[in-house]
């Protein structure tokens, strides 16, 4: 019977340690599992600025000043944009979750994590230009192509010209692993990046104008004027700095791609859907397409405090439009702004959009790739560029509509 007793105790001992082996095994193999189990609500952060609050912070490699490592890293911690990790929305459910973000939408004071102190002190003067550019982490890439093209720091045109990149923390942390080291040599070779402590989504980039806004306010109160825009547009900088030679940066300026009359997107299936219990109203304020706008100091300075006034809106261009009815400031429209793209107008079929003629006179366009913001760069800045100055359109091309007879075509009364 003793015998018998122990064999049986040895055997249930051995099962356990299978058991405990097998499960050590697939923690190993998922370990974010782990982390999920274990993981705690987050405190409010205390970090100070210049730091990332990251469990696999590395301490940044000071002798890495090459911007093809740091490529590399990302490339390799990023992956493809297939294996890029999304959260699944239920077809039935809105993308967006406006009951949580009405209970959370009185937060709006988050860390800066990463900070540019002296960006804007390194005269007296003061840079002519800031160039603010909305980014995410995982678009290195994009970051790149600005810096090495349109967002260039330095003397242009006789004027100082400096730049921003305006990112949140990463949905999900545990698709870019070392994202907080790899920022922070990015930040510490390039001294450009603005990092704050709140989720990086399409919602929240509310947030984000308002933080720059306070920052640009409190750290770089010396500049002239401002551009802000988003990482996929092409930018003609010695356009925007010859508009701006003649205007005072004591004085009111809000230019770009200005939309009227908007209404509200009340369809569930649309990315900009808004319900009408969060806005009553049949039209949206004036606004600028975030592709890309102007601004002077003062507005800077004036939208800032509105900001803080106004309530949060989900969808930040019109929630600047919103700040700017409230400082009574009517937005200007440029035609050089296409925050939209370029749409062929049927009135020229034959008209090449992508032309570096073309491109030359104006001063925003949305929506390219890298490549094509590289390509289009290099080819207005080459000497042998196919346009001279005598083949400078002196009338603007102006996007008309066909005739009144080609337009009511079919249409009886």
């Amino acid at each position: 019977m003793r015998v018998r007793i122990k064999g049986d105790a040895l055997c249930t001992l051995i099962l356990v340690i299978a058991l405990c082996t097998l499960f050590y095994r697939q923690l190993r193999k998922h370990p974010q599992n782990q982390d999920n189990i274990t993981k705690k609500p987050a405190k409010e952060s205390k970090i100070p600025a210049g730091t990332v609050n990251s469990k696999k912070h590395l301490e940044p490699d000071v002798r890495l000043g090459k911007a093809k490592l740091l490529s590399e890293v990302y490339n390799a911690e990023v992956g493809s944009e297939e294996a890029k990790l999304t959260i699944p929305v239920s077809p039935t459910q809105s993308p967006f979750d406006f009951q949580l973000y009405l209970r959370s939408k009185d937060h709006r004071n988050f860390s800066l994590l990463i900070n540019q102190p002296n960006k804007c002190r390194k005269n007296l003067e003061g840079p002519f230009l800031l160039i603010a550019v909305k980014s995410i982490v995982e678009d290195f890439d994009r970051r790149e192509i600005v810096r090495k093209t349109w967002g260039r720091e330095g003397v242009i045109n006789g004027v100082r010209v400096q730049r921003v990149f305006l990112l949140g923390t990463p949905r999900n942390e545990t698709a870019v692993s070392m994202w907080g080291s790899l920022l922070q040599q990015e930040s510490h070779f390039y001294k450009d990046i603005l990092l704050w402590d709140f989720i990086d989504t399409f919602f929240n980039l509310t947030l984000k104008e308002i933080h720059f806004l306070s920052w640009a306010d409190k750290f770089c109160e010396n500049v002239k004027f401002i551009f802000k825009g988003d990482a996929d547009v092409f930018v003609n900088v010695e356009n925007l700095v010859n508009f701006l030679r003649p205007q005072s940066p004591l004085e009111d300026l809000f230019v770009g791609d200005i939309i009227n009359h908007a209404k509200p997107i009340r369809s569930r299936k649309s990315k900009y859907y808004i319900p009408e219990t969060m806005y009553g109203l049949g039209n949206y304020p004036a606004y600028a397409g975030g592709g890309g706008f102007l601004m002077s100091a003062v507005t800077m300075k004036k939208l800032s405090r509105a900001c803080e006034e106004v309530e949060l809106f989900p969808i930040d261009d019109v929630f600047l439009g919103m700040c700017l009815q409230r400082i009574n400031l009517k937005p200007v429209l440029h035609e050089g702004f296409k925050t939209f793209g370029i749409t062929k107008p049927s009135a020229a079929p034959h008209l090449q959009t992508f032309d570096p003629c073309f491109y030359r006179d104006l001063m925003v366009v949305h929506s390219l790739r890298a490549a094509e913001i590289w390509l289009m760069w290099n080819l207005l800045h080459s000497q042998q560029l196919p346009c001279s100055q005598r083949q400078r359109i002196k009338k603007p091309f102006h996007w008309k509509r066909k005739k009144a007879k080609q337009t009511t075509k079919g249409i009886t009364n």
